[in-house]
Formats: C-alpha cells, structure tokens, sequence
C-alpha cells in the first residue's frame, strides 16, 4: 500500500507539472516578435520564383585552403564548406532572428523552450539518396559535444538530443532559453553513415557526403574549389528555397594577394566583386570593359546593421592590461586624416557593437540603465556614467597634436615614460613595443600612418604579416600583441554574446581581447535570461555596449554606409533586395545578357 501511495503521488505531482507547461506547436519561430512570413508563405519577398535555372559563376577568395571540415580544430576550410549540409529550420534574410523549416516540418515544444519535439521532412535526404533521419540529427549533436568547438559543449552543457522515432527527435535543453533552443535548430544534419568514421575536429582531405543545394564537384587543393547544384535537390521546391541557388555551378579561384584578384576580375577571370578598399573604388575601376558597360559598378546605400572592424588588443599581455594604456594607443589612431587621404572619405567611424541599432549606446544612460549600472559602479569605468562614447576625432591634419598629448598624458599616467625620445617602463626601464599581426593580402594603407603616430609617442610598432593559415592559428591560441577583427553585424543583443565576452568563454577565439570582467558578465548573464523580451534587451544592449567601448578592449576603425559590388553584365537579380545580405543565392545567369559580352566573357 505504501508503494501504491507514493506512485499516485508521483503521477499527481507530474500531472501538475504539465499542466502549469503549455504545450505549442509551429512551424516557425522569432526570437523577438513573430515571424514576417505566415504558415501558407510560398517564397521569400526577395526571390523571383521563376528564376531561371543554369549558367556558371565564378567567384573569388584571398588566402588558401588545406581541407573541407569547416568545424575542424586546425587547419584552413575551403569557403562554403559550412553550407554542405541542411539544417532543421534556417532564417531568412530580410528579418532579424526568424527560423522557418528546412529538413524540419513543424515542432511540438513548452512554452518556456525547455524542450521540444521536431518533426522531420520525410522527404528530406542526403546526396547518395539515403533519408535524413532524426537519429542523424542526435548523433550530430553527440559529435558536436564531443569532438566540437569547446564553445558549443559550455554553452549546451547538459543538453539532451533523442532520436523517439524515426522522424521525430526530442531537445532537451538544460535550463530553459528560448534563443538557445533555436540556435540549435541551425546545427547542420550531418549524415551518421560519414562522420561515424572521421574526427569532426580533425581536418578533412576530401570532401564529404552533404545534403545541401549544392556538391562540391571539383577541386585542387589551395587553389580552386566548384560547387555543382544538385538536379535532384529534395529541397528545392520548398517556400525557403524557391527562387534561390539558380546558378548551375558556382567557382571559387584562391588568390594569395587582393591586387592580383583585382586585376584578374577586371580581366575577366571572375564574374563578381564586392569592393572594401574605398581608393579602389575610386580610382581603378576604370577601362575599356566599364566604359563599354560590360562590368557593371553598382554603389547601394546600407543603413542595416553593419559589420565594424576593429584592433584587437590582447589584454592578457602585461603591455596592453591597463586601459589608460589602450586608451593612449587608441588616440594615436588618425581615422579623420587616413578616410580623407587614403580612403577618400568612403568610412564612417565605427563607435558601437551594435552599429547602427537601436540597442548602441548613443545618448546618456537613462533611468533603466542606471538601474542595471548601478551595483556595477567599482568594476566599470566612471565614464560609464557620465559620458557618451564618442571615438577621439582629429582635425584630419594627420598630426593632431591635441590628441597626441592627450595619449602622452595617459601613458605616463600608467607608468610610462620618455625618456630618449623612446617610451619606457618607469620601473623597468622596458621599452614599449609590441608586434602587429596582419594577415597576408588584406588592405594596409593605414598601417604606415598608424605606425608613424605611435612613434611620435616614443612607442615601436613592430608589423609582421602572415598567411591566412597562420594568422588563424594564432588567433585560436591569442599568441598575439594586437590584430585586426571584424565584428559581425549584431541585430539584437543575443545569447551569442557570451562566446565573444563572457569569463566563461576566455578560451573561445571570438573572445580576442581575453576579456574576463564580472560587470561584463553581470549583463551578459541578464540578457541571456531575458531573450526574446525586447524591453528587457534594449537597456541591457545599450549598459553592455558602453562598459565594453569605454574598457577599450579593442580600438574601432570603420564600416562601410554602403555596398560596393561589381559584375560581369550576365547575371539578373530580384527587384527586391534582402535588407541583411547581398542576396547572391537569388541571382541568376541571364543568356540575353551574356550574348552582349565578348564571347571569352560569357
């Protein structure tokens, strides 16, 4: 009797439990809101469902490639690597954080996303024709935890993903969170029957079985790499694929040096070219094939959320661990005279990590933010409180000596003297030098100029370029003083903010400076725990973004207003553009275009 009391207590207790638990279902989600495109949709905004199918194009990469793992721990993936395999849902390019079915037909889920039951696509199936089942996606998963990015096992540490049938697979996430659940809808399917027998953190010698619009069907190792469309696509009728991956094969050429591509695209070695360096821009597209209108120029304002790049300092090193220090080194960066002599005025200043959002902090702390701020007041800079960041401007004369002072005042401030014209330790007598490390190929006009202001305070910087392979590898183990980072585009302040900030995450690579603040973590934590809620979000993003500018933990350069592409005239593209991507996958080969082309260039 005393066993059958406790069992009826038990089921009475767990009966309680799902009431207080809605369960939902959907086909699709946002992270904030509600998603753009209703149940019924049939395509993208951005599409033309008739695209035609057919024609070739050629694309170009700078550095090199040595395998075909994207995820793997070392080495150098050939570009689109990632894209070998569908995913559960995927996202749409004119919306920010919405997921719709890809090798996913609908989901079962509790309201608070502490689990949820997906429903497969029975349709859906990788390159050889064998189906894409649900034990796939867990095995998946149990690779990703074992053999992934450390990342990604901290992040979904306690997480479980089941196979409880053939077509339906069960998440269970370890503490609820909304965005953590969708994010894992993104994860690749990849096929158990392949990746049974290989390391996914080992590189890959040849290509493996995928389930994507695309194959790769030829190849040589560092210098080409062609994607050929799979004819027999078993997704290419659905509403997020109509419209999309029209080009028969798709080339990507490696080149080693960004001129040499230049020069090679205006030949007609490949079709497309989006432009990042503003002097060529303005000066070298120039010649025969412009002026006959075979290369079309096309400038297109952006006012979305923007990629920035920055310096990365590594504040793990004694040099670079006091922020007067940083501070000083960002003052000598001349932004106003190098967009005028070098650029010609084609930048704006980056000043937020969440450009051109409404979550940057561009006004002083409001009464919500002084709230979050507030018990953080010994571990953040005082300016958090007072000001609003702006970075120094100069008078554009390319020796602002008010800047200049001012950098001078700091250091010393630090413990950093003059002394022979050459800044030095006040106690050790060490001079202040420090090495900058640049990838091989990328733009270096403002390095010179920098270099230059730096001296001018008696500190060396030293400049040593390298090949993409080595510039990652460093990068992975911070062995570095100082490099370049471009930081993507951040729509909303989401739970992805933790790999490139939080303590926790001091080992990831997206965590370049080695930041390990609690205030940082503090917020990061809150916006964790609040995704999806917009009121929320807004005070922590804009709290978050001044603790982070005003650390000076890197020192921001630029972003383009504007995208910058030119083409060999053969392609079309919808009349409407994605507002969060270039929208390549919706162009297509036009063969009346083509024809007014010299036949080499067709």
């Amino acid at each position: 009797m005393k066993f059958l009391r406790i069992s009826a207590f038990i089921l009475a207790f767990a009966a309680l439990a799902c009431q207080a638990q809605t369960i939902k279902e959907s086909d699709s989600f946002a992270v904030i809101g509600e998603p753009k495109y209703a149940i019924n949709f049939t395509h993208f905004d951005y599409v033309n469902p008739a695209a035609p199918k057919g024609g070739n194009a050629t694309l170009s990469v700078i550095g090199t490639f040595d395998n075909f793992n994207r995820f793997a721990m070392r080495g150098n993936a050939a570009i689109r690597t990632e894209s070998l395999y569908d995913a559960l849902f995927t996202t749409s390019d004119d919306e920010p954080g919405s997921y719709y079915p890809l090798v996913a037909e609908m989901a079962r889920y509790a309201d608070d996303f502490s689990w949820m039951d997906v429903s497969l696509n029975p349709r859906a199936t990788f390159h050889d024709g064998s189906p894409i089942r649900a034990s796939d996606v867990a095995f998946t998963f149990k690779k990703f935890m074992t053999e992934g990015v450390p990342q990604f096992r901290l992040v979904y540490k306690g997480t479980t993903v089941k196979a409880i049938s053939p077509l339906t697979v069960r998440i269970v996430l370890a503490k609820p969170s909304k965005e953590s659940m969708l994010s894992l809808l993104t994860l690749p399917v990849m096929p158990e029957k392949f990746w049974k027998d290989h390391r996914l953190d080992e590189p890959l010698p040849r290509p493996p079985l995928g389930s994507g619009p695309y194959r790769i069907s030829a190849w040589r190792m560092g210098q080409y790499i062609t994607y050929s469309r799979v004819k027999d696509y078993w997704g290419a009728n659905l509403p997020v694929n109509r419209g999309r991956w029209n080009f028969d094969t798709i080339r990507y050429d490696y080149y080693l040096d960004d001129n040499v591509a230049f020069e090679a695209f205006k030949a007609g070695a490949f079709d497309m070219r989006t432009e990042s360096d503003a002097k060529n821009w303005a000066t070298r597209y120039t010649g025969s094939n412009f002026s006959h209108g075979y290369i079309v120029k096309d400038e297109r304002p952006n006012a979305s959320a923007q990629d920035t790049r920055w310096l990365a300092f590594n504040i793990q090193r004694p040099i670079f661990s006091d922020r007067r220090v940083r501070e000083a080194i960002s003052l000598a960066f001349d932004f106003e005279w190098m967009n005028k002599a070098l650029f010609y005025g084609a930048y704006s200043r980056a000043n937020s990590y969440f450009q051109n959002t409404e979550y940057a902090a561009r006004t002083y702390p409001d009464a919500d933010e002084l709230v979050l701020l507030a018990p953080l007041k010994a571990q953040v800079p005082p300016e958090v409180f007072t000001s609003v960041y702006t970075p120094a401007k100069s008078d554009g004369s390319g020796y602002d000596r008010a800047n200049l002072l001012k950098a001078d005042k700091l250091l010393t401030e630090a413990g950093w003297v003059l002394k022979n014209q050459q800044r030095v330790n006040a106690q050790t007598g060490q001079p202040f030098t420090f090495e900058l490390l640049l990838p091989s190929g990328g733009d270096t006009l403002w390095v010179l100029p920098f270099q230059h202001s730096l001296a001018r305070l008696g500190i060396n910087m030293e400049v040593r370029q390298v090949d993409n392979s080595q510039a990652t590898s460093r990068l992975r183990s911070r062995d570095y003083d100082m490099m370049p980072r471009l930081w993507r585009a951040q729509l909303w302040p989401s739970e992805d903010l933790q790999i490139a900030w939080s303590s926790q995450y001091i080992d990831s690579s997206y965590n370049a400076p080695g930041v390990k603040n609690p205030a940082v973590d503090n917020l990061i934590a809150q916006i964790s725990h609040w995704q999806g809620n917009k009121e929320k979000l807004l005070p922590l993003g804009r709290a978050l973004d001044r603790v982070l500018t005003w650390n000076y933990y890197m020192l921001p350069m630029w972003y383009m207003s504007a995208d910058r592409i030119a083409w060999w005239d053969k392609f079309s593209m919808p009349g409407v553009r994605p507002l969060y991507s270039l929208g390549f996958d919706t162009w297509w080969y036009d063969v009346n275009k083509a024809a007014k082309l010299p036949a080499a260039r067709r």
